[in-house]
C-alpha cells in the first residue's frame, strides 16, 4: 500500500504538521483512573440458562424524559421499544442525569417485568445501569449504546 505522506485522500489537501498532531491527539481515548473504584462482588449463586433466557433485554430510544413531580430521584422516560406503542419506565437516576441530556439516547431496558406503580405511575420495565463506588460515594452510569442500533433490537 502506498503512503499518502500527509495528503488527505478525500480532498487532496496537504495537512500542516500542527493539524496532523492535533488529529492524532483527538483519536487517543481519555485515560480514566479506576484505582479508587470499588464494585460489588459477583453473585455466588448461579442462574440456569432457562431462567436467564426469560429476561427480554431490548434497545430503547428515549423519546421524552422528565423529572417526576414530588420526587427527588425519579425520572419518567417515554421510550420507543420498537413495538409502535410508547413504553413508560421510571428510574431513580435524577441524582446522576438531567432529563434533557437523555432525550434521543439509545439505552438498554428489560421489558418483560410486570408493571410496578411508583408515585402513581406504572413503570413498565427497567433501564439498565452500571453502579460502582468511588471515594465512598455511589456512582451510576446509564447504559447507552450506539444510536445506529434500532429501537426494539433484542440483546442476547
Amino acid at each position: 500500500m502506498k503512503s499518502l505522506n500527509g495528503v488527505n485522500a478525500k480532498n487532496d489537501v496537504k495537512k500542516s504538521a500542527p493539524e496532523a498532531a492535533e488529529k492524532s491527539v483527538e483519536s487517543e481515548p481519555e485515560k480514566i483512573d479506576f484505582s479508587k473504584v470499588k464494585i460489588e462482588p459477583l453473585f455466588e449463586e448461579m442462574v440456569d440458562f432457562d431462567t436467564f433466557a426469560k429476561s427480554d433485554f431490548r434497545a430503547v430510544k428515549v423519546k421524552e424524559c422528565e423529572a417526576v413531580k414530588k420526587s427527588k430521584k425519579l425520572l419518567k422516560f417515554v421510550l420507543d421499544d420498537g413495538t409502535g406503542t410508547d413504553r413508560v419506565i421510571l428510574s431513580g437516576i435524577h441524582e446522576y442525569y438531567e432529563p434533557e441530556e437523555l432525550i434521543g439516547k439509545t439505552c438498554i431496558a428489560i421489558t418483560n417485568l410486570p408493571p410496578r406503580p411508583m408515585m402513581g405511575i406504572d413503570s413498565c420495565g427497567m433501564l439498565i445501569s452500571a453502579v460502582h463506588e468511588e471515594d465512598g460515594r455511589e456512582g451510576l452510569n446509564l447504559l447507552m449504546v450506539d444510536d445506529r442500533i434500532p429501537a426494539g433490537a433484542k440483546l442476547y
